[in-house]
């Protein structure tokens, strides 16, 4: 009887212990797969300053600051067929000098997201769709005046969709994207800007004495072909270089006159948190009709599109995270 109860005991002692390691490699198992994610995630956020003080110098100068926000936002996917990258961007910089209005120097919040597939898994080129949408936060203005905003909110905002290839070559970070067919969309969501034709949007129509027909549109809609290219390279230890550039032609308008936005820029690491970044911004649109005072009188006058630059030079805190 006695021996009858040990076996019993030992049986159900075994018993126990094995299903505990099975339980806990089971459970190994399953954490060792759930860490495993096609998932990645990159995030930064960025201050950069710039200041200058004069006292007594002789050579003269006003004192001024700026200070410039950056955060950049990434979550992208990628298994052997399947690529989705996602971006989200927002800038705002602000200037005060000595005896002069606030200025902002920097407005931006955009949003990139660019879906590809593959069928190879040894190749580089992806059938792909791109989705990206611009926009600012606070009202511009062609300083000094600051009552006549030329430019807000949603005004201009723009929407590019569209279908095509991506070349995409992670060891060399180069990226080229190619599409044949791309809606870009243009809203202008303020009244008065819409009415005076800004950014391309059909205008106003007004009789001769001045009375309102119609109103100015606050959309515009064009199809047509883009190409975009991104690539990083360090240029020398700690001096990373970015490029990336835009091209559009519109189909029905102006088809051939190519609208182009590239993007320049330096980033130098001092150390974890400490970072300097020297910038440039190229940008040439078809449909922005540059604006300026001719006859000295107050009144902006409209002179057809130029080329638009955009330097920055600064020295901040860079914080990584996720």
């Amino acid at each position: 009887m006695k021996f009858k109860i040990f076996t019993l005991l030992v049986f159900l002692t075994s018993h126990f212990l094995n299903a505990t390691i099975l339980n806990d490699s089971l459970a190994l198992k399953k954490d060792s797969i759930s860490v495993i994610s096609h998932w990645k995630t990159k995030n930064k956020l960025n201050l950069l300053f710039t200041q200058n003080s004069f006292v007594n110098w002789n050579a003269g100068g006003n004192n001024s600051i700026a200070g410039i926000i950056k955060v950049q936002l990434t979550k992208n996917y990628k298994n052997n067929h399947m690529t989705w990258s996602n971006e989200l961007k927002s800038n705002y910089g602000l200037n005060k000098e000595e005896d002069r209005e606030l200025r902002k120097t920097e407005d931006l919040f955009e949003v990139n997201s660019t879906f590809g597939y593959r069928k190879n898994v040894k190749s580089n080129w992806y059938n792909s769709a791109k989705f990206s949408f611009k926009t600012q936060y606070t009202n511009g203005y062609k300083y000094p005046d600051t009552d006549t905003p030329i430019s807000r909110f949603f005004a201009p905002a723009y929407l590019f969709l569209g279908v095509g290839s991506e070349y995409a070559d992670k060891a060399n970070n180069f990226k080229l994207y190619l599409s044949p067919i791309t809606n870009k969309t243009t809203f202008v969501f303020d009244r008065t800007l819409a009415n005076k034709g800004s950014y391309g949007v059909e205008e106003a129509t007004y009789d001769d004495d001045g009375n309102l027909l119609t109103k100015g549109e606050n959309t515009k809609m064009e199809f047509g072909m883009l190409v975009s290219g991104e690539w990083k390279t360090e240029v020398m230890t700690n001096i990373q270089m970015g490029n990336k550039l835009i091209l559009y032609s519109d189909y029905v308008n102006n088809y051939g006159n190519i609208d182009f936005d590239w993007e320049i820029n330096f980033d130098l690491t001092i150390n974890k948190y400490v970072t300097a970044n020297i910038g440039s911004h190229f940008l040439f649109d078809d449909d922005v009709r540059n604006k300026k005072d001719i006859d000295d009188d107050g009144i902006l006058e409209t002179i057809g599109p130029k080329i638009q630059l955009k330097q920055v030079l600064g020295v901040g805190f860079l914080y990584n995270f996720q």
